[in-house]
């Protein structure tokens, strides 16, 4: 029998690569599907989904907003950032008022950090000063000067003690204290609408055992992800994939799902986005 092929975009990061192992190695069945992962950063992918050039692909929750008539929402591979998220941090720890005066360095304009960004300022992007550098030389350009504040996302979390930089703050820990403990949504995985709903739901239900397969066998996962570990050593990647891949990323659950509606409704309030947004979730038997 024929393998139906189909193009899965994610990051090259060891959270995405850590989730997708079992996918990536051939280690759980694929009911007659072959994935052909293509790895970019995740601006990249916002951008390749607002064109449905994808059949699946990791996408911030913000750029969601944008892609929604084209793409549905999967019941995994959630990044959440539960009680931590994207940092705001400078050569020195300024206030809110003093961050809206400076030039920040972001990771990208559909980025779910970008909007809590100006959820946070309450400010839309207009209104501030910022340049859109890719992630991974957010902290080279506060260090030149280029910016004077860096939005940092992914491991940079981590590692930015290393660049000799303070946290202005923290926005999953802003988001969770004015949200009841609810986590920041930042990432999700979506799959085109061309396919049918039984075979939306079939793929999910492959997506989610890989997650389940590298959760069940952590070690041999995270030893696959460590090619990905820019200036991490196993502890550090461990450590990171244990914030982004947990039990969150196997389904959404109502609180999740409740996260999101709040996300992008309170940045429908303040004019961020065009329209109020319906969440539309791959359904499964039993789930």
């Amino acid at each position: 029998m024929q393998r139906r092929k189909l193009t899965l975009g994610h990051s090259p990061d060891p959270d995405d690569a850590f989730m997708f192992y079992g996918l990536a190695r051939g280690l759980i069945p694929t009911d007659g599907f072959e994935f052909e992962h293509i790895l970019q950063d995740i601006q990249t992918l916002n951008e390749r989904a607002t064109r449905g050039e994808l059949d699946i692909s990791a996408i911030s929750i913000h750029a969601y907003a944008f892609v929604s008539d084209q793409y549905a929402l999967l019941p995994s591979g959630a990044s959440m950032g539960d009680g931590y998220g994207p940092m705001l941090v400078a050569k020195e720890k300024w206030t809110r008022e003093q961050v809206a005066t400076k030039r920040i360095a972001v990771p990208g304009t559909m980025t779910s950090a970008f909007l809590a960004l100006q959820l946070w300022l309450e400010k839309p992007a207009k209104e501030f000063d910022f340049v859109v550098v890719p992630f991974d030389r957010i902290f080279e350009a506060v260090r030149t000067g280029r910016a004077e504040v860096g939005l940092i996302i992914h491991e940079g979390q981590l590692t930015y003690r290393n660049e000799g930089l303070e946290v202005c703050e923290d926005l999953g820990k802003w988001w969770s204290r004015e949200n009841g403990g609810l986590p920041l949504p930042l990432g999700g995985n979506v799959i085109h609408k061309r396919f049918d709903p039984e075979t939306r739901s079939r793929i999910a239900q492959i997506l989610t055992a890989s997650i389940r397969f590298s959760l069940d066998h952590r070690a041999e996962a995270v030893e696959h992800a460590l090619q990905y570990a820019r200036d991490m050593g196993r502890e550090l990647a461990d450590r990171f994939v244990g914030m982004y891949v947990n039990d969150w990323t196997l389904d959404y659950g109502e609180r999740g799902r409740e996260s999101i509606r709040r996300f992008l409704g309170r940045a429908f309030e303040r004019g961020l986005l065009p329209h109020r947004q319906e969440l539309e979730f791959v359904t499964v038997p039993g789930v």
